[in-house]
């Protein structure tokens, strides 16, 4: 590879708390900078990088080690090249544009949004086949084998939205409300922190109840009593509110846009503005957050076209964490009778976003796991990196449906969906204490 080929430099930490506080430390110098799946070839410590343009690699280089940030490698970001998958489809029956299609991503070319529609559009059982197999080839190449597992706690279905396809939301008046306490949620984390699970989600609907100082206080716990790394999920905040929490240690924020299209968004969003939801993306960006966004997938009234916008935006926005899930009915809502979203336009929908935003972390999804058993398994073979454990206590999960016949997604879920893929258990697992789990 030429220097005239590299765009970009991947810089490796010693430590999550290092690429988090380096992170932080170029924005606040005027360096541009991304947080990106490492590359799995690199073997680094940290499963996050910094990326930084090739101009400000030596500036950024020398900022960092002026703060004392341990640097455990500088590489260049490649340009990802998928060989063979053209060659390897040349006696199939298969369209000229859709081989142009995989001869760009063959040779490491951007998709524009016509490429992109045609391969949500395309129908073909061996085009399919190939797109999947594209998808998971880069996924491989980029982020490796190793599918990350996550716990999630969701602590509170108080809601003050009223999103008209939402389980949770704030006029449905017979569901029985709940509000975790804080001990309540330390002791999930622990039994979490226990089994070696990295990555806490602390999700709930927007409650106001749950005040700065509450959440402040969660923060200053989980961190102290068992150092986990912490995603959020509580929707729409103040900027000062982010700042706050990222300043006590929260590492992820996740802030679904759902659809890009505005008229769509404002149908599914009635009391939402779709100018702010992008806002409150970009403050988290700034902020140094490992950002999350996603889409569903058979909202009514939406076109391939749509999707297609959708995927482009998270690759704009610099999106970390892409969850793709189908549109699932809730019951008692405005939209309990529109049909549920398909299944593989879903999967294409995730390969065609590991394909265009490549070094992104993309859950299978426990909404696709609702719809099909095996749904996570193809996830994870169409280019899924990811599986979200539901550890909501047993007396509460129930009455946190978002969507109808959630999918309680748990660690015996996960293994078998991760072994049918092929695919390997974070080492930071402990296996016995899952075994027993299970």
């Amino acid at each position: 590879m030429t220097k005239d080929n590299i765009k970009h430099y991947l810089i490796m930490a010693g430590s999550t708390s290092h690429m988090l506080r380096g992170d932080k430390i170029l924005k606040d110098e005027g360096v541009e900078t991304s947080l990106v799946p490492a590359p799995a070839e690199y073997g680094t410590v940290c499963a996050t990088a910094i990326k930084v343009k090739i101009e400000d690699r030596n500036r950024a280089e020398k900022i960092l080690r002026q703060n004392n940030i341990s640097i455990e490698g500088i590489y260049p970001d490649k340009t990802q090249k998928l060989a063979g998958l053209v060659t390897k489809l040349m006696d199939s029956v298969i369209s000229e544009e859709f081989i142009k299609v995989l001869k760009k991503i063959e040779n490491g070319e951007e998709l524009g949004f016509e490429d992109i529609v045609l391969l949500l559009k395309t129908e073909r059982r061996v085009e399919k086949e190939a797109l999947y197999h594209a998808a998971d080839r880069m996924r491989r190449e980029i982020v490796g084998d190793v599918v990350d597992i996550r716990g999630a706690v969701e602590f509170s279905n108080y809601c003050r939205k009223d999103c008209k396809y939402c389980g949770i939301r704030r006029s449905l008046s017979d569901l029985a409300r709940y509000r975790m306490t804080e001990d309540e949620i330390m002791e999930v984390v622990h039994q979490l922190h226990e089994i070696g699970i990295k990555t806490v989600i602390l999700q709930s609907g927007e409650d106001l109840r749950w005040t700065p100082e509450k959440i402040s206080s969660l923060i200053r716990r989980v961190k102290k009593e068992t150092s986990m790394n912490i995603t959020l999920s509580i929707g729409e905040r103040p900027r000062e509110e982010y700042e706050l929490y990222r300043k006590l240690g929260a590492n992820n924020f996740l802030l679904k846009i759902e659809t890009t299209n505005r008229k769509l968004f404002k149908f599914i969003h009635p009391d939402d503005d779709f100018d702010h939801r992008v806002q409150c993306s970009k403050w988290l960006k700034q902020l140094g957050y490992l950002n999350g966004s996603g889409s569903i997938i058979g909202l009514p009234g939406q076109r391939v076209e749509d999707i297609a916008r959708d995927i482009l935006f998270f690759k704009d926005m610099g999106i970390n964490m892409i969850g793709i899930g189908p549109f699932v009915p809730a019951k008692g809502t405005p939209f309990e009778g529109y049909p549920k979203g398909s299944i593989e336009m879903t999967l294409k929908a995730v390969a065609v976003t590991r394909i265009v935003c490549k070094r992104v972390f993309i859950p299978a999804t426990t909404a696709l796991a609702s719809l099909d058993p095996d749904g996570q398994t193809k996830a994870l073979k169409a280019g899924a990196n990811t599986i979200m454990l539901i550890n909501t206590p047993a007396k509460y999960r129930y009455n946190y449906q978002i969507y109808s016949d959630k999918n309680m997604v748990d660690l015996k879920s996960a293994f078998k969906a991760v072994k049918e893929a092929g695919r390997k258990m974070p080492p930071y697992l402990k296996i016995d204490k899952m075994t027993k789990e299970t």
